[in-house]
């Protein structure tokens, strides 16, 4: 039997807290290892407890999730994932915490399938990014104007096709829909974009859609 996938979660609502915790220890393949009750809590508990993916609200006391977020994915080696819990699948917030380097992002009133097919989702190095989520992405991007964007200059770094797909990416399409569109092989895809996040030195899709959208790789419609 493989080792189930080890989970914490970061909420200051002890009723949240909870019952994601019978839900998920529900599965067989997952483990809820902890619980935080704020977002120095999450820091502190994942480098005792080292899950493999952090369920981190946004909106806490303190340390908020976004904060928090970044100090786990930025931290040296970490190779825990995160996945930001929200009320609302148009929070304002959702954009940063992407950025700060969490994997995608989760309502918290999503189904106790839904909930666990994000976790296995995210545990397996994919990102929660559906094309639904990209359009909402793209509306906070142009919203806010991009600060902060990183040097275009890494995109030359970078071979035709990967720039290619890299669009792609950030349009949300999966492997499969990229395969088709390009009449490649869906291993050759994975492939692409196993290289093009070694290459920008990002973390997952969600990560890679984000940095399109910053350098101008890709521009939402209107804009």
């Amino acid at each position: 039997m493989s080792t189930p996938i080890k989970v914490m979660i970061a909420d200051d609502q002890m009723m949240v807290r909870q019952g994601f915790t019978v839900l998920l220890n529900a599965e067989p393949d997952i483990e809820v290892v902890g619980q935080a009750v704020d977002g120095a809590d999450a820091v502190a508990k994942v480098g005792e407890l080292g899950p493999d993916v952090v369920l981190m609200d946004i909106r806490m006391p303190g340390m908020g999730g976004i904060e928090a977020t970044s100090v786990i994915t930025g931290a040296a080696g970490a190779a825990v994932k995160v996945l930001v819990l929200t009320t609302f699948d148009l929070d304002e917030y959702v954009y940063e915490a992407l950025r700060a380097g969490a994997s995608g992002f989760l309502l918290k009133d999503a189904s106790a399938d839904q909930l666990a097919e994000a976790v296995r989702v995210v545990a397996a190095g994919e990102a929660l990014l559906s094309p639904n989520i990209t359009k909402r992405l793209i509306t906070e991007f142009s919203r806010l104007g991009a600060p902060r964007a990183p040097s275009r200059a890494r995109i030359d770094e970078l071979t035709g096709r990967e720039t290619e797909v890299l669009s792609l990416v950030a349009q949300g399409l999966s492997n499969a829909e990229i395969a088709a569109h390009l009449t490649v092989a869906e291993q050759t895809v994975k492939t692409h974009v196993g290289r093009i996040l070694v290459k920008l030195g990002l973390r997952d899709r969600t990560q890679a859609a984000v940095f399109a959208y910053e350098t101008g790789l890709v521009r939402p419609a209107g804009y």
